[in-house]
């Protein structure tokens, strides 16, 4: 072991623990994670949404934790701000980052105060974050407004993965029975914890993140995988 890698092996465990598993100069933060290669799998998924070339475009990364994305969005070209409510997180994005070699801005904020930032974005990544929020669609209405051309939305969904079909646009007081039909949109509210974290809050069915989006602002184009979805904004036709 040469001493820059004890050095970068002493720098993770200092910040520890991760979330993100990275490979920092061969050191991994997180080789033993329980999810296992989780989010390789969902970069599989959602690799296609971006151009391999990504020069002049601007990135926004909400929620981007220790990075992963951001890194991946870096290595393509793109000009990335990442940003996380943790310090921790930041903290852990900016040493890999150095490692890394990634010229990547990391700011700590709220996904509700994502229009602090000032800017639009080219591509916005919302990745593992919406049922983390305890007031999802308003974090929504602050997001899609930063999007130029192309949105991608990953979150947690339980209960039926399949969507009723049409809704109509009104219904009459009488009508009970849809919302208990299969596949109607609907949220999930977790009082307490779920999966052991107090900050699971909201978790969708299928067709109730898909309605999410659109009540947002924003026009589906591909659902791509479970909770995933690439989406275009649709509010003044940008």
């Amino acid at each position: 072991m040469t001493a820059e890698t004890a050095t970068i092996q002493q720098r993770v465990r200092e910040l520890g623990p991760w979330f993100h598993d990275l490979d920092l100069g061969g050191v991994r933060t997180a080789p033993n994670h329980p999810l296992g290669n989780f989010l390789q799998e969902l970069w599989s998924t959602v690799e296609r949404a971006f151009p391999s070339d990504m020069s002049g475009k601007t990135v926004l990364d909400i929620g981007c934790n220790a990075g992963f994305y951001s890194f991946r969005m870096a290595e393509r070209g793109a000009r990335v701000t990442g940003v996380d409510h943790s310090d921790a997180y930041l903290g852990q994005a900016r040493f890999a980052a150095e490692i890394l070699g990634h010229d990547v801005e990391f700011r700590r904020l709220e996904a509700y105060d994502v229009g602090e930032l000032g800017r639009r974005f080219d591509y916005v990544i919302f990745m593992g974050v919406l049922y983390h929020l305890r007031y999802p669609l308003l974090a929504l209405d602050r997001v899609v407004p930063l999007v130029k051309e192309w949105i991608v939305v990953q979150s947690l969904v339980r209960g039926p993965q399949w969507e009723r079909g049409a809704i109509a646009g009104d219904y009459p007081i009488t009508e009970e029975r849809l919302f208990e039909e299969p596949g109607f949109p609907a949220l999930y509210f977790v009082e307490h914890r779920y999966a052991g974290d107090p900050t699971n809050w909201w978790i969708a069915n299928e067709a109730g993140l898909a309605a999410m989006l659109r009540s947002a602002g924003l026009r589906v184009e591909e659902h791509a995988g479970p909770g995933v979805y690439f989406c275009r904004p649709t509010r003044g036709e940008r």
